[in-house]
């Protein structure tokens, strides 16, 4: 793999020229920025009506000389009151629109700058990359002196509200180190944030822009201008589609490359900035003591103490030889008071603090129980232990994980922040089980499989049980460990996809899952999971089955008895036909027996834009009674008038709705993967499970059930589960299990369907 900080690409005048009026030249590196602030500042020197008392000045990407192929133009047309400016600026701005170049500009007297300045924060860290481009340059070194003087003289006093300021944006955007779809401008630890550590060591306050910052800051702006070149316009998201070009342009070997170097660059800068913030606290703080003298130190936690509002260890702590547990109980305390530990600290414990004995000493594993269970404070403190290489110590599978890419598009995360999130997640859980401490350890190791050979949660259960004995746990509670990382994903898989009135699906968890308290844990576990995942990867649908499920495997395992199937809706088989009840999320139909029943139901609500989560179909007394539970496709609820009365014509066989009906179907048929179908054998006690896995889209439901109508199937139960842009589909066939022959057609109809 080739180093990131060689790979510059073309640059000078054999580049690719990206605005053909301005002669700006493309390209990835140093050299190649600098020939496109050198092409800007000739093309506006050209086009800038001379005019005594007035200079052009640039701020931003081209004040600093850091243009990317597709960036913005940030100007400020400085003059000392001339008449007739407002004329003048538009003789300059039009040009440049007319170029095709979005253009951010101002025009101002030095004065008025200043006083903007004064107000705005943002504003004045932009006047520090003020550079003169053409007309007067006494007035350009003028407002470069003053504004860099004014924001020394108040950086102390400006840095909280731009510490706000940064604080909302990252809440907005995320943190590029973890995130699979980051902003490298806006997110934390992106190009921003190299802005505010720049105007940090403006002010000094602190040797923010160490070597490590600098070269982060170039890869970063590589990988940027590289992003531009790649989708042909401004755009600083780096979206999974456009890795492996981007990673291309840069002579890396794949897009995953790509992402673990941007996720080291990002932590570089969040580093380096919360250093920055610390030390502008510090000042602060010691601007604001009433008495002179040493600082105060608090006893926090057993050779621990805090010190100007940092943890830093106990001086009987760095005088004897260091328990091997001292780097984790620091940890411990540091996520539970949510206090930074100091950064002398942490290079004296990754220096001096003995490796873990195999097993962990009994202080060793509480405290990693403390820190997994101390909730808000987990991740920043977890995040410090892993950027000075303690994590390491403690878990030598981290540095497989650290910055592993997740390419399944329901996660925001990578690897090594969802396993923490949900440690974070499960903290919520820890009263709702019997023993918190395992919760909390199976929700860290969980994913610990992932991005080795074979299914993640078969291999990686013996790598969890090997981690919880090493940590010092007993056989029995380590094997657990393994058992919640091996079923971890057991019961959304079989609540989403399986018919949960059947008693063979129930009996099959209870058998799997064993006891009741490891129920518990999965279902907890299962909960934590979702919630660090993203939020395509839970709802309360979803929730509301998972709860189902464990409710009548509990009473399973409690009883020994599987709980019988509910009996169907009271209202549904008496009265005139057809019965359509309407619930917020539930959709039931009683009409008269005949085939195909569930498919016009399936279309009606497609046509109303309805998802069906869940579908059962039975026979009662000569009735057809078809329940579905369903969620607005686009967040849109439909007029429920219009859908029953819809419902109702339909399943009378009105013609004119089934031919709506068809129109949809078709004109919803979209590319995707090719479909796959899988036959289940003994997955039901009185049926046959055919599983569809495909690309979604609407009325998908619709067309399959029609298929397996026509091709003489008959469904009993229907489960629909959407995982991104795909669906696992399983449909309960009735009877037995069919002859190679028919399945062959049944198989031949719904490939057709999709």
């Amino acid at each position: 793999m080739t180093s990131l900080t060689t790979a510059t690409g073309p640059t000078g005048s054999g580049a690719p020229v990206v605005n053909e009026v301005v002669g700006v030249p493309g390209g990835v590196g140093d050299a190649a920025r600098s020939a496109r602030a050198d092409a800007f500042d000739a093309w506006l020197r050209r086009i800038f009506p001379a005019r005594s008392g007035v200079a052009l000045v640039a701020v931003g990407g081209l004040g600093r000389r850091q243009c990317a192929p597709y960036g913005d133009l940030d100007l400020v047309l400085l003059h000392a009151g001339v008449a007739g400016i407002d004329e003048l600026a538009a003789s300059l701005w039009y040009p440049i629109w007319d170029a095709g170049l979005r253009l951010d500009h101002s025009v101002r007297t030095v004065a008025e700058a200043l006083s903007v300045a004064q107000d705005d924060v943002k504003v004045a860290l932009g006047l520090l990359d003020a550079r003169h481009v053409a007309g007067d340059p006494a007035l350009t070194g003028q407002l470069a002196r003053t504004a860099t003087d004014h924001w020394r003289r108040t950086a102390i006093r400006q840095l909280p509200g731009l510490r706000e300021i940064t604080a909302a944006r990252w809440e907005a955007h995320g943190e590029l180190a973890f995130l699979l779809e980051g902003d490298l401008k806006e997110a934390a630890g992106g190009l921003r944030d190299v802005g505010i550590l720049r105007a940090i060591a403006t002010a000094g306050v602190t040797d923010a822009l160490r070597p490590a910052v600098h070269a982060a800051h170039r890869r970063l702006l590589d990988t940027r201008d590289a992003l531009h070149q790649q989708v042909r316009r401004r755009v600083d998201r780096l979206l999974a589609q456009e890795r492996d070009g981007v990673a291309k342009q840069l002579m890396l070997d794949e897009g995953d490359a790509l992402l673990r170097l941007v996720a080291g660059d990002a932590r570089t800068v969040s580093h380096a900035l919360d250093d920055a913030w610390r030390a502008a606290d510090r000042l602060r703080s010691g601007r604001h003591r009433a008495a002179p003298g040493r600082p105060l130190r608090r006893p926090v936690a057993r050779d621990v103490v805090e010190q100007d509002g940092e943890l830093v260890l106990a001086r009987t702590a760095i005088g004897a030889r260091p328990d091997p547990s001292l780097s984790l109980r620091i940890a411990a305390a540091a996520a539970t008071t949510r206090l930074p530990i100091a950064r002398a600290t942490c290079e004296w414990l990754a220096a001096y603090c003995p490796p873990l004995p195999a097993p962990w000493p009994p202080a060793a594993r509480a405290a990693l129980t403390t820190l997994l269970g101390a909730g808000a404070g987990l991740v920043p403190a977890w995040e410090t232990c892993d950027r000075y290489g303690l994590i390491d110590g403690w878990l030598p599978e981290w540095t497989r994980l650290r910055s592993l890419p997740q390419h399944n598009p329901v996660h925001r995360f990578t690897l090594d922040r969802h396993l923490v999130q949900t440690a974070y997640e499960a903290s919520r859980h820890t009263r709702d089980v019997e023993r918190p401490d395992l919760l909390l350890l199976g929700a860290f190791l969980h994913d610990i499989g992932k991005g080795l050979p074979g299914d993640h949660s078969t291999v990686g259960a013996p790598l969890a049980e090997a981690v919880a004995a090493r940590i010092g746990l007993p056989p029995a509670e380590a094997a657990l460990i393994g058992t919640l990382v091996r079923l971890h994903l057991l019961l959304p898989d079989v609540a989403t996809r399986r018919d949960l009135s059947d008693p063979k699906t129930v009996a099959g968890v209870a058998e799997r899952v064993g006891d009741t308290g490891t129920l518990e844990l999965l279902h907890a576990l299962v909960q934590a999971d979702a919630a660090a995942t993203g939020p395509a990867a839970w709802s309360g649908w979803k929730g509301r089955l998972v709860a189902e499920l464990v409710a009548r495997v509990r009473t399973t395992l409690d009883t020994g008895v599987v709980p019988a199937p509910p009996a169907p809706d009271p209202a549904l088989v008496a009265g005139p036909l057809p019965v359509v009840h309407l619930g917020a999320d539930r959709v039931a139909v009683a009409a008269a027996d005949r085939r195909g029943l569930l498919a016009t139901v399936a279309g009606c609500l497609a046509l109303h834009r309805l998802e069906v989560i869940s579908a059962d179909a039975a026979t009662v007394d000569g009735r057809a009674l078809v329940e579905c539970r369903v969620q607005p496709r686009y967040g849109l609820a439909p007029d429920p008038i219009a859908l029953s009365a819809d419902l109702r014509r339909a399943v009378a066989g009105d013609v004119s709705v089934i031919q709506r009906l068809r129109g949809r179907a078709l004109a919803a048929r979209g590319q995707g993967a090719a479909p796959r179908v899988v036959w289940h054998r003994e997955a039901a006690t009185d049926a046959v499970l055919l599983e569809l896995r495909a690309a979604d889209a609407a009325g998908l439901l619709y067309r399959v059930t029609c298929a397996l109508d026509e091709a003489g199937a008959q469904v009993r139960a229907a489960r629909i589960s959407t995982l991104g842009g795909d669906v696992v589909d399983a449909f309960y066939l009735v009877g037995g299990w069919p002859p190679a022959e028919q399945r062959a057609r049944v198989e031949a109809a719904v490939l057709a369907a999709v």
